[in-house]
């Protein structure tokens, strides 16, 4: 290390909202329908409000939630674009907080659509989840009890929509399944005398890789900040996570490394200390597998990370407290990325980047 390396006073999370616009452009070019911006989750992690009014100032049109706290946050923020909550309990209050602040429910059931009386709704059918959604065989009942509903209780039936299992596998022929499960859903609506206007099944994966499925709106999340589950694509990354090296030691051969002693150096090294771990969204599967860049180079994680410490060998260079080790980023600087990191601990990108904890400092440009 040298007296060039960059020098940082905490954990930083650092939120680049122009690879967000860029994104969210290109989605929109490539689609040619209404895209959705799907900001749940505090926006993937990088701030519901900022990821918000960015997506639309890039094209999108509509912005999704799964709760309607979420929503409500939304509308706190002085956002008045057209919001959908798609996931909460069938509550008279959730329905009442909808219509209050002019949000749409998806509704999957008859009694979601019991509680919503004067809301705009998006029926949602099951099309091959076994998860959210009417199931098939209570689709019927669910359209004709929402056309009754819109004669008597002020409903207003926006749309349809529903969910692909497999469009990060492009070609399987699940996708195929569920999208004509979707639109014989939207056939018997119309049977019903409903007339939804907005059919949407295809979220970041199916919009890259099957036009088909695009409908009149796709809905776009992990793809906004960089992600695609489908592999086809490479998108912007938005986030970049740094730390200080807060201690240095040099060691012998021999010496055991954090609880359990899960490492033990074979040669002797310089350790450093990161003040960030599991607690702060470093997973601690990734132990004996991640990296991480400091002075220019990677460096390997050793000893299990802890719930606020990460301990990484440098080797023979003297290492420097305050200096900058970054733990993931766009990987442009030959850091690790996001799935360098969902990688190393055997699962998706999505949960590295929503799992970043809230007492590392965000830094928005």
């Amino acid at each position: 290390m040298n007296g060039l390396a960059t020098r940082i006073d905490a954990p930083t999370l650092e939120i680049d909202l122009s690879a967000v616009a860029a994104n969210t452009r290109r989605f929109v070019a490539a689609a040619q329908r209404q895209v959705l911006a799907v900001v749940k989750a505090d926006g993937f992690g990088h701030g519901l409000a900022d990821v918000a009014r960015t997506a639309l100032a890039g094209g999108a049109t509509w912005l999704g939630v799964t709760s309607i706290a979420e929503g409500v946050a939304v509308r706190e923020a002085g956002i008045d674009a057209p919001v959908l909550s798609w996931l909460n309990p069938a509550d008279a209050d959730v329905g009442r907080t909808a219509v209050r602040y002019g949000i749409d429910l998806g509704v999957p059931s008859l009694r979601h659509l019991e509680a919503a009386p004067g809301a705009r709704i998006h029926l949602h059918l099951d099309t091959g989840m076994a998860r959210d959604g009417a199931a098939p065989d209570d689709w019927r009942e669910l359209v004709a009890a929402a056309r009754q509903a819109e004669h008597t209780r002020g409903v207003t039936v926006v749309g349809v929509m529903g969910h692909l299992a497999r469009a990060a596998e492009p070609g399987h022929r699940e996708n195929a399944l569920g999208r004509l499960a979707l639109l014989r859903g939207v056939e018997l609506a119309r049977r019903a005398g409903l007339r939804p206007t907005i059919r949407h099944l295809a979220a970041t994966a199916a919009t890259l890789t099957d036009p088909a499925t695009h409908l009149d709106m796709v809905r776009i999340g992990a793809g906004l900040v960089g992600i695609d589950p489908s592999g086809t694509t490479r998108l912007r990354p938005a986030l970049r996570l740094v730390a200080p090296v807060v201690q240095v030691r040099r060691v012998a051969a021999g010496v055991g490394v954090g609880y359990g002693h899960t490492h033990v150096t074979d040669h002797p090294t310089t350790l450093a200390l990161l003040p960030v771990g599991y607690a702060d969204g470093l997973p601690r599967a990734a132990s004996r597998q991640a990296e991480v860049l400091v002075a220019g180079r990677r460096r390997p994680v050793v000893g299990t990370i802890s719930m606020d410490q990460t301990v990484v060998d440098l080797g023979d260079d003297p290492g420097e407290p305050g200096a900058e080790a970054v733990i993931f980023g766009p990987g442009d600087g030959g850091e690790p990325t996001v799935e360098d990191w969902a990688g190393w601990a055997d699962t998706i990108p999505h949960e590295i980047v929503t799992g970043i904890g809230h007492r590392v400092r965000r830094s928005v440009r």
